[in-house]
């Protein structure tokens, strides 16, 4: 009765599928026919000139040759979007690899872009919101206003497009990208990052959504089992052994080995000119304009720590943050800039006040996350990464979007309480006090997280399995 019910949904979903691929046919002509005449104008149109530039490339691609689309959506999902097409790349140089990122412009993969073996495709936009329209009726109606329907649009009719021209996608994150990737009507592999059925099974057990999963037995949707089991997706991925054995137990073919988001992290200790220094990480999240709001927040209640030695913060910012905002909020708190040089740390700027070191660092995390005792974080991924490393962290909510007290009390659930939610500055000092204090108390609450989080390994571990079912 399950089964047949479930090839029942399968059967109707496939038809809604079947009628808006007729729809899109019908206007991808218009639409193609559009670009050639803008093209052929004389007005400066870059925009279009680049669209066009994918589709032209695409008409010219080897049926022999592998070539893969990733789509990721948000900051997390594009360094682990990365990470596994370091992987494969390493095994398969021949394989032609391009990304789309769906949140944000993706600065992550600049590297690889300029290194020659990843393509950029598709349009992208920073959204008002950050990407998380979907939290608040204001930051929906911001991005609408900015362009987020058009947006949405032109980066399904890419995916569609290259799925016509015989890619495979791979899709990194949630329901978003996994959608895009069964709409095209190609054969996709999804890697589900953003749920954890650690979120609902640690307890207390009484929230309307812990009735909710449990009910489903998963944190993961119907709607998204429907999208997994679909014969067109030839592997599914998820971040720990609990949740592939929710989506088992709904009928879900779930891998599970290790966790991507653990890779490439440095091994190597402090510099040896911290070591009068108490270490702690800032994370203030990697989407503006909430990250300025949480920086300002946590450097307000740092500076309320008590500690007999002087401490140094590793301000591990995002490239998608603008390093003169941080600056101006460091002069506005009296912070005076100096000139140091940290081995084997890239360091943007260096910052002082009474004997406190701010030290800002772009891209810098995974090589200065072990470096920390203690992490004063507002952020999604880097707050789980840090913790999988065995480091505590405290946080501070805020309004949001993203990193407000229901998001801080799944984060702190999902990582079996390595991050403690403070109430104030207030508390969020003493609780800093308290770790940086106890050194028993702070490597048995690290390890309790990186137990959460799983080892690492997972990134050449996916690589393997989607290279096995490629070729």
């Amino acid at each position: 009765m399950r089964l047949a019910t479930r090839y029942h949904w399968q059967i109707i979903l496939d038809r809604v599928v079947g009628k808006i691929f007729t729809k899109v046919r019908k206007a991808a002509p218009r639409f193609e026919l559009g670009i050639k005449d803008l093209q052929s104008s004389a007005l400066p149109l870059g925009h279009a000139a680049k669209d066009k530039i994918f589709i032209s490339n695409s008409n010219g691609i080897s049926q022999t040759k592998k070539n893969v689309l990733f789509l990721s959506n948000g900051h997390g999902e594009d360094v682990i979007a990365l990470r596994v097409m370091e992987s494969l790349h390493s095994l398969h140089k021949d394989i032609d690899f391009e990304v789309m990122p769906l949140v944000g412009e993706g600065k992550v993969f600049r590297k690889a872009l300029r290194e020659g073996w990843l393509l950029k495709i598709g349009p992208s936009k920073s959204l008002p919101s950050g990407g998380f329209s979907n939290q608040s009726f204001r930051g929906l109606f911001s991005d609408l206003r900015s362009g987020l329907m058009s947006l949405l649009w032109r980066q399904w009719y890419f995916v569609w497009q290259a799925a016509k021209e015989g890619r495979t996608i791979i899709a990194v994150g949630d329901l978003f990208p996994l959608f895009f990737a069964w709409a095209s009507g190609t054969d996709y592999f999804f890697i589900g990052t953003p749920k954890s059925d650690y979120t609902w099974t640690s307890g207390p057990h009484f929230s309307a959504s812990d009735y909710y999963h449990r009910l489903k037995g998963s944190e993961w949707d119907p709607w998204e089992y429907i999208l997994m089991r679909s014969h067109r997706c030839k592997m599914v991925s998820v971040r720990d052994k609990i949740t592939a054995r929710g989506l088992r137990n709904n009928g879900v073919l779930v891998a599970f080995s290790a966790n991507p988001m653990m890779d490439g992290f440095s091994s190597c200790e402090h510099p040896q000119e911290l070591n009068e220094y108490r270490r702690l990480i800032l994370l203030c999240g990697s989407r503006f304009p909430e990250a300025y709001k949480n920086f300002k927040k946590l450097l307000i209640a740092i500076q309320k720590v008590q500690s007999s030695s002087p401490i140094a913060i590793f301000a591990a910012l995002s490239s998608n943050l603008k390093v003169e905002k941080i600056e101006f909020i460091l002069d506005d708190f009296g912070f005076k800039p100096i000139t140091k040089s940290i081995n084997g740390l890239d360091i943007s700027a260096c910052w002082t006040k009474n004997g406190m070191l701010l030290i800002i660092a772009i891209d810098q995390f995974a090589c200065c996350a072990r470096w920390g005792e203690v992490g004063v974080a507002n952020a999604g991924t880097a707050t789980e990464q840090l913790v999988g490393l065995g480091i505590p962290c405290v946080c501070l909510p805020g309004k949001g979007p993203q990193f407000k007290l229901s998001f801080a009390k799944r984060q702190s659930r999902l990582l079996g309480g390595a991050v403690a939610i403070s109430t104030d500055s207030k508390d969020l000092a003493k609780r800093v006090e308290f770790l940086l204090n106890s050194e028993k108390d702070r490597k048995s609450i690290g390890l309790k997280g990186s137990k959460r989080m799983a080892q690492a390994g997972g990134s050449q571990s996916l690589g393997s399995l989607i290279s096995s079912k490629l070729f």
